[in-house]
């Protein structure tokens, strides 16, 4: 009784793409939290709990310091939204086909039907990307019903998607039901590629057995659909793991010919388990395996495009030896196995000495084999190339923002390296201005969206800038939406101009105005700031409808008039520093960004012709605080209130200060005046 396992079977590249994601998680030591059942497979659950995940149901459950990981099938938006709102570091292990649906309900300005099953996780979180009306149906029938039901469709062009793991035949009935009550329908088949190579491996297999067994949890949807494609032909049984396998015992003894297949949520080792089960139950050693897939493949699009190169054939390598021209490996044949050193890696700088050691295991495509000489020529840089362009495909469809390495400047822009594939990013999307080097960017690395794909040559063109004009529009919604006066914030200088200088606060730009950096006068901003410092500032002033932010830097408990005022009360009798002359007195430096005036009348007891005549720039000397005006800024200092008081031989003439500044200066005696000064009349 052979035992066939049929040609696509096993985990499919969403759901091995959400298991890898959430196992690198975990061997970095992170503490992850499932958010839901990650595919729906008991014993990939169970594993994961084992190893320390936890599941929650809502974003808000997460723990604190936890990694939220969002389901292979998807989230409503609103949940992506509570993530962001709750600022939790997440994983989103979405599906790729899973994320193109989302897509397109997003933008449909028409009624959304959905053509699946309306409790299933994947539906749920597709129903959320809905603006307008939607509608879930699950069948062929339910679908005419409905449109028999509905006069609103002619308004607006309907949109028809389908549940990626639905059944095939019964999406074309809905596709010629839709076509037939509206001819301006949108129509997006979106059943994912590897369901439907699932679906027809296991109708051709089932054809030529007298029963079928399917591998795959009783919860997986995917699974059900391949129990219904097998019953179309005969005896069909759903078993989720060996142990049911043995309740089946009495229904297979007998049969000639079994067929085997699994659900795209089945682990390897489960199908195998199964596998070897049914072989002991019927006495049966030879197992016939049409290309089973392992949980190391990447899918079935990606094994089609490796079986699609007719010479090139996928294979492990183990390391054996290393040196600089060539990496030997061992493939499990009688011939010795080398990759030459230009073929370990697409990224130039790239150095296998460093990279590798012996023991390491490498994916590899044949390259050439020399029966006569016992070796196989492989290529690493190859298998890196086809699995990355893969997922940039399907990065192009989801819109998922991707990152590499800027390897090179080229003419027009730069090459980034990411996975093996390189992608060029025009100098108008790199997000550097215009007329800017490129050569910084060399060897950064960064995020970008893949924005035009040429499956013919294997081309990609990639847009930082449309990464970075996403993360400020967020940014900036989410600064307005909590900015608010006197709020404390972490910035960056970004870059100074002679009136102020700008602070990057988060993706949002501010300015502090040249007045408000220090109490003391400051002439330019470079005095107090460097492009690039991390300073603390405060909102002074906000303008959401120009959208211009005015922020503080210099503090209050920093204010020379408050230390004044605390420390200098009038009568205190100081060391000042000589700073300037004028005709009727000198001025001296209080304390650093207050200077009060020395009147002529105040410097000795005898009469002086010339401030200068006594006094020195920088020269400093004892003075008695004799009046302070806060509210004017200014301060009166006197010399001679603390010398021994003898009658003066002439009489000076009573005169204000301000009366004396405008005799000498004119026009600009308030701004003399304004410079840090002030006294009481003599």
């Amino acid at each position: 009784m052979p035992i066939t396992l049929a040609q696509h079977s096993g985990f499919c590249f969403g759901v091995q793409r959400a298991v890898d994601a959430t196992e690198q998680l975990l061997a970095q030591g992170k503490p992850v939290a499932l958010l839901g059942e990650l595919i729906h497979n008991k014993q990939v659950t169970g594993d994961f709990l084992a190893r320390g995940a936890v599941v929650v149901h809502t974003a808000g459950e997460c723990p604190r310091g936890h990694t939220l990981v969002i389901r292979a099938h998807g989230v409503p938006q609103q949940v992506m939204h509570d993530i962001a709102m709750l600022q939790l570091d997440f994983c989103d292990a979405t599906c790729p086909f899973v994320k193109k649906i989302h897509a397109i309900v997003a933008q449909a300005n028409g009624v959304v039907i959905i053509v699946g099953d309306a409790q299933h996780p994947e539906v749920v979180g597709i129903r959320g990307y809905a603006a307008g009306h939607c509608v879930v149906v699950g069948s062929a029938q339910q679908l005419e019903v409905f449109l028999q039901n509905s006069h609103e469709l002619s308004e607006r062009t309907p949109v028809l998607v389908v549940q990626t793991t639905f059944l095939a035949q019964e999406w074309k009935k809905c596709k010629e039901i839709m076509k037939k009550h509206c001819t301006n329908a949108k129509i997006y088949d979106t059943i994912c590629d590897a369901t439907q190579l699932r679906q027809n491996s296991a109708a051709q297999l089932a054809q030529r057995c007298e029963a079928m067994v399917v591998v795959g949890d009783s919860q997986s949807s995917n699974a059900r659909k391949l129990v219904a494609v097998a019953e179309a032909h005969g005896p069909a049984y759903l078993v989720e793991d060996s142990h049911q396998v043995r309740g089946l015992h009495g229904e297979l003894s007998g049969l000639r010919h079994i067929g085997v297949t699994a659900g795209a949520s089945t682990p390897a080792r489960t199908i195998k388990e199964a596998l070897q089960t049914m072989s002991e139950l019927t006495n049966e050693t030879v197992i016939e395996q049409e290309n089973f897939q392992s949980d190391d493949d990447f899918g079935a699009q990606l094994e089609a495009s490796l079986q699609s190169m007719s010479t090139d054939q996928k294979v492990k390598g183990i390391i054996t030896a290393l040196n600089p021209s060539e990496i030997q490996v061992d493939i499990g044949r009688k011939q010795t196995g080398y990759v030459v050193a230009d073929e370990y890696s697409n990224d130039p700088n790239a150095d296998h000495m460093q990279d590798l050691k012996v023991g390491d295991e490498l994916d590899l495509i044949i390259l050439k084999t020399n029966d006569a000489e016992g070796t196989v020529q492989l290529s690493k840089r190859k298998f890196d190339s086809v699995a990355a362009w893969y997922g940039i495909e399907a990065a192009e469809e989801s819109g998922e923002v991707l990152e590499g390495k800027v390897i090179d400047v080229v003419r027009g822009g730069v090459l980034v390296m990411t996975g093996g594939m390189r992608v060029f990013v025009p100098a108008s999307q790199t997000g550097v201005p215009r007329d800017n080097p490129l050569e910084d960017l060399k060897g950064q690395t960064v995020q970008y969206r893949v924005i035009e794909v040429n499956k013919q040559r294997r081309r990609a063109v990639g847009s930082v800038k449309a990464v970075t004009q996403a993360a400020r529009r967020e940014a900036l919604a989410n600064f307005w939406a909590t900015a608010e006066v006197g709020q404390v914030l972490q910035g960056t200088v970004r870059s100074m101009m002679s009136y102020g200088a700008f602070i990057d606060v988060g993706g949002v730009d501010g300015m502090v105005h040249i007045s408000e950096l220090s109490w003391s006068r400051v002439k330019d901003p470079s005095e107090v700031f460097s492009v690039g410092d991390e300073v603390e500032v405060y909102i002074k002033a906000l303008d959401p409808e120009k959208r211009k932010i005015s922020l503080g830097y210099r503090k209050e408990a920093d204010n020379p008039w408050a230390i004044l005022r605390t420390k200098y009360p009038e009568g205190t009798v100081a060391d000042v520093t000589i700073v300037s002359f004028t005709q009727f007195g000198a001025f001296a430096r209080v304390i650093p960004g207050v200077d009060g005036l020395i009147h002529i009348s105040q410097i000795a007891n005898e009469r002086v012709e010339s401030p200068q005549d006594v006094l020195e720039i920088g020269q400093v000397v004892q003075a008695q605080i004799v009046g302070i005006d806060f509210d004017r800024r200014r301060v009166s200092l006197s010399m001679r209130a603390l010398l021994p008081q003898e009658p003066m031989e002439e009489v000076y003439e009573e005169v204000s200060m301000e009366d004396e500044v405008v005799a000498s200066f004119g026009s600009d005696s308030e701004t003399v005046i304004s410079n840090a000064i002030s006294f009481d009349e003599e």
